[in-house]
């Protein structure tokens, strides 16, 4: 630690508001990313704050254009954050770089961050790599034994578990894998390929090892998913800012992901963006 650094434990807080911190990438179309990430803070009542790691050409089609932001920088606004602000929980999204896992890694490690959601964002909807293998490997070595919760989809736990999910038997066996990363938690979100083959419901499985829980939900026949697995990770976070355990805020946040998914609107002409203030429109 240098000479005048503050730990975030120690930030003096002067109010009862709930804070959470987003390092993601930003989404020019405003549905993924950091902005998907501040939209649901707010649902859930949460004072949010961001530190971007990379700018993004992208909209309801796809990506067409990265900028990554320089390490340092991202240390930078993670440092001006936890040293006055300070946060009660941190979900991570895109980092790109190895560099940039290297560095966030170890600006949490510093600041002591315990409610740590990762969402290890590998390569977006459209196909499109978001992280090299050279960061895989950092994000599963440097980051992942820091989070109290990771949230890959099939194809990043396959990545990460080193082979193929077909099978309910694949699925638990992956997840174990994981948490041999060091996650205290895993959840394995889109288990309908193993648990609802016909894919009518939305299966999460949500595992620490010892016990397994099983979130379902009726599958929303919509094309406006972009940014799901973003605002789920966000809303856990959220939830453990208000100091939920980690089942109950996973429960909660699948519920809202459901009615954002349920109510969202038609927009571009791609996969548009779920509802995030679906909850204000129904007062």
């Amino acid at each position: 630690m240098k000479d005048g650094d503050i730990r975030e434990d120690e930030i003096s807080i002067n109010s009862g508001l709930r804070r959470a911190m987003t390092v993601a990438g930003s989404d020019s179309g405003g549905g993924a990313g950091l902005q998907a990430d501040l939209k649901t803070f707010m649902a859930f009542g949460v004072y949010g704050t961001s530190a971007i790691t990379a700018v993004t050409a992208q909209n309801t089609v796809g990506v067409t254009s990265i900028h990554m932001i320089p390490p340092e920088i991202v240390a930078a606004q993670i440092d001006a954050i936890l040293t006055d602000i300070g946060t009660d929980a941190v979900k991570i999204g895109m980092l790109g770089t190895p560099e940039v896992v290297s560095v966030v890694a170890e600006r949490l490690r510093h600041y002591g961050v315990r409610n740590l959601v990762v969402d290890p964002v590998m390569v977006s909807s459209s196909g499109h790599r978001l992280l090299s293998k050279d960061g895989q490997r950092a994000l599963m070595q440097e980051l992942l034994p820091l989070a109290l919760v990771v949230t890959p989809n099939l194809q990043e736990a396959e990545v990460l578990a080193g082979r193929s999910i077909e099978s309910a038997g694949d699925l638990q066996y992956a997840a174990r894998k994981i948490l041999d990363l060091g996650p205290r938690w895993v959840l394995m979100k889109g288990g309908h390929r193993a648990f609802d083959p016909s894919g009518n419901e939305a299966v999460d499985i949500l595992t620490d090892g010892r016990a397994t829980i099983e979130f379902r939900a009726k599958r929303i026949n919509t094309q406006n998913t972009h940014g799901t697995g973003c605002t789920l990770s966000a809303a856990i976070a959220a939830g453990l800012s208000r100091g939920l355990a980690v089942v109950d805020t996973v429960r909660l946040a699948k519920e809202y992901l459901t009615g954002a998914l349920r109510t969202a609107h038609p927009l571009g002409r791609g996969h548009g963006p779920v509802n995030h203030r679906y909850q204000v429109e129904a007062k």
